[in-house]
């Protein structure tokens, strides 16, 4: 009821928190922090303020447009779903058409920003990343576990996307950033996924592995196992020193003992796990590059 009462009073301040909210603004608040990140590390501590609030501020900005065309795309699974049927667009606040418009304007906004303050290749793999979202990923969610295979590669595209934006070029550098997020993001949605199955199972969402528990335990244990090593390639390049290579050994024994544990016995307590020690490995890996970048 003062919802309600709230919104009757200041429908405009509604409104605009309604178009915030197809935003998905802590997922674009990462994406852009995760760029900004990537960036610094490419320009090896050297990154003017200028090129990074353009970087991030771009970035953002595309990938506010392309969340909110996901949930234009997907408006009537998310009125069925639990977690997403309080949504901007199965609550009507905002129109379908107006959700439609708004994500266009932002996403086309943000590749011309990009392209124009930062460079063509940010820009062309910020475009990529949003194709792979919506073309790929998408449909495929209805179709097959392949998906989440796919949409691990828009959601570890950020980190070659600021890499580019600082060095101009896809090298090793921006490969072994690129590699490390499309790792992550394993473990990070396949544990959300066992959590939201039953949600997931009632619009034919296919995230989960066939093979269901024991084949879910496996792939997150396999995939934070290789996280080990492949976190070690920007000490190995180079590019961070030792305080980074101890930080992320420990972050990565402390995710992969999760997952294993997940994998002897995948219950909902052991995935939220996985899922939660997810959301420290990354960033906590970002604030170690932040301060431990080698400079030029």
């Amino acid at each position: 009821m003062e919802d309600a009462t709230a919104q009757l009073r200041d429908p405009r301040g509604s409104r605009a928190k309604a178009y915030y909210e197809l935003t998905k603004p802590g997922i674009t608040g990462y994406v852009m922090m995760t760029a900004g990140v990537s960036a610094f590390v490419g320009a090896r501590g050297e990154l003017g303020l200028a090129l990074a609030l353009h970087t991030m501020a771009g970035t953002g900005i595309a990938t506010a447009g392309a969340l909110s065309l996901n949930q234009y795309v997907e408006r009537d699974a998310d009125a069925v779903m639990h977690r997403t049927r309080a949504r901007p667009l199965p609550t009507q606040r905002v129109s379908p058409m107006g959700a439609l418009g708004f994500g266009v304007v932002l996403l086309l906004g943000g590749l011309l920003y990009v392209a124009s303050a930062v460079g063509a290749l940010p820009a062309l793999l910020t475009a990529a990343s949003a194709l792979m979202y919506h073309a790929v990923y998408t449909p495929l969610k209805t179709r097959s576990y392949v998906a989440t295979l796919a949409g691990s590669v828009p959601g570890a595209l950020p980190m070659l996307i600021g890499w580019t934006a600082a060095t101009g070029v896809i090298d090793r550098g921006g490969l072994a950033l690129f590699a490390i997020g499309y790792l992550w993001q394993l473990p990070h949605v396949l544990g959300l996924a066992w959590m939201l199955r039953e949600d997931y199972a009632r619009v034919g969402f296919k995230l989960i592995p066939p093979g269901g528990s024991r084949s879910i335990g496996i792939q997150m244990a396999v995939a934070t196992a290789l996280l080990i090593p492949v976190s070690w390639t920007p000490a190995m390049l180079g590019l961070t020193g030792t305080p980074y290579l101890v930080g992320a050994t420990a972050l990565g024994l402390a995710f992969f003992w999760q997952a294993l544990t997940a994998a002897r016995s995948m219950t909902d307590e052991n995935a939220r796990r996985v899922f939660f020690a997810s959301l420290l490995y990354h960033p906590g890996l970002l604030v170690l590059m932040l301060f431990d970048t080698a400079r030029l």
